[in-house]
């Protein structure tokens, strides 16, 4: 095995995990989550001689698993496949805040995307504005009302949960 594959294998071995969770914040679904997380190591692995630090690498893996998501999202409901309703891949907490994560998870999901990605990317990754903006692509300002109104409209959802 030369050290290109061995360094590439330890990282997908250290990081994998943690992006998984966070496609799964994007999307809803452990399978397409496993989905992104492999079409983004793909897009690391082609890309890693290229690379120059590969200390710092969470930052490139992190941006190009939201854009392969938007990307994604972007090509229409039409190239998926849905098989219905799946069950859970991961045990729930244990915690007894499982129903109220799986309310806030739901409310999530009907976030717009490109508002989702950022507020799963400043609150659950705990990215800075200026980070989030180098991720996206876009302006500090931008981040900024995106993340306003994500949190807006998912206050809203999550009181309308609250109201039924």
């Amino acid at each position: 095995m030369s050290s290109r594959d061995a360094a590439f294998e330890a990282y997908f071995a250290a990081r994998s995990d943690a992006m998984r969770g966070t496609a799964y914040l994007l999307c809803g679904d452990w399978h397409r989550a496993e989905d992104l997380v492999q079409q983004t190591f793909t897009k690391l692995y082609l890309a890693w001689n290229r690379i120059q630090r590969h200390e710092s690498m969470d930052n490139y893996t992190r941006q190009t698993l939201v854009r392969t998501f938007l990307s994604e999202r972007r090509r229409g409901w039409f190239r998926f496949e849905s098989v219905g309703a799946s069950p859970s891949d991961r045990p729930a907490p244990a915690s007894g805040l499982a129903d109220e994560r799986m309310i806030l998870q739901e409310a999530l999901l009907q976030v717009p995307p490109r508002q989702r990605a950022v507020l799963v990317l400043r609150y659950w990754e705990d990215a800075s504005v200026e980070q989030t903006a180098a991720l996206l692509d876009c302006s500090v300002g931008n981040v900024k009302s995106q993340a306003s109104r994500g949190l807006q409209t998912l206050r809203g959802l999550l009181h309308e949960e609250k109201v039924r």
